[in-house]
């Protein structure tokens, strides 16, 4: 497996990570954005049924065990980082289990031309040489094959003042997505969709507890009507993007 420099750091700070027996502290703010991973996962119960899918990025397969309730034909799932894959592999370690890990580079894989029907992440296309892992994407997604990612934006200057002066709670390569980066999935994908999340559900996240709160469900509303006005978008913290390959 031929890894970059920047690729052997991501390894590191990903084995680092991993090797902890807590968390990032930053995981307290996701509940801000628990409406995107309800979407992601709806786009997945749809869709999963008798596919071949790639958890790209997979970390220790926190997705993969919901995804496989889905009914896939197969999840396959890479990772760079060798601790994840050995901690995913003991929670699927049923031979007759649908689920395959491998340690690889997502910017660089293994697979062969046009192999899976959906090709999905969180928060793994911003740790990656961008035009690099599309394209990668592109080459092992079948012929209308179907790109799901969520991702951070790096367009709020709050959230970039967070990071700033937070810069060991990430890799030092990792670089939140911005709107030109969205113009590289042009070149091999077709019905791009890109949805907004995480501005007042962010901003008002000590008010609430979980997504069945009444009040997150109307900062979420109110989000949406905002995120219509452009200007806006540059204050969401996540996007859910969805593709098909051309």
């Amino acid at each position: 497996m031929a890894l970059t420099d920047q690729n052997l750091r991501e390894k590191e700070f990903h084995n680092r990570l991993q090797a902890k027996s807590k968390g990032r502290f930053e995981n307290i703010f996701y509940k801000a954005i628990l409406n995107a991973w309800e979407d992601f996962y709806n786009f997945l119960n749809l869709h999963a049924k008798n596919s071949e899918i790639l958890d790209y990025g997979c970390g220790v397969g926190p997705v993969i065990e919901k995804v496989i309730k889905f009914n896939p034909k197969k999840i396959t799932g890479i990772d760079i980082s060798d601790v994840s894959i050995l901690k995913a592999k003991k929670k699927f370690s049923n031979p007759n289990s649908k689920v395959e890990l491998f340690v690889d580079n997502c910017e660089n894989t293994n697979f062969s031309n046009n192999k899976f029907d959906i090709v999905y992440g969180l928060g793994i296309l911003h740790h990656l040489q961008i035009s690099k892992c599309i394209n990668e994407i592109s080459r092992i997604l079948k012929p209308n094959g179907t790109l799901l990612f969520i991702e951070p934006l790096g367009t709020n200057p709050l959230i970039n003042f967070y990071r700033l002066i937070t810069p060991k709670s990430r890799s030092k390569d990792e670089h939140p997505l911005v709107f030109k980066d969205f113009e590289i999935l042009k070149e091999n994908f077709k019905d791009i969709n890109i949805k907004y999340y995480g501005f007042l559900t962010l901003v008002f996240f000590p008010f609430y507890g979980s997504n069945n709160s009444k009040i997150f469900k109307k900062l979420v509303k109110l989000d949406q009507l905002l995120f219509k006005i452009k200007i806006f978008r540059y204050f969401a913290w996540s996007v859910l993007i969805t593709a098909k390959k051309n």
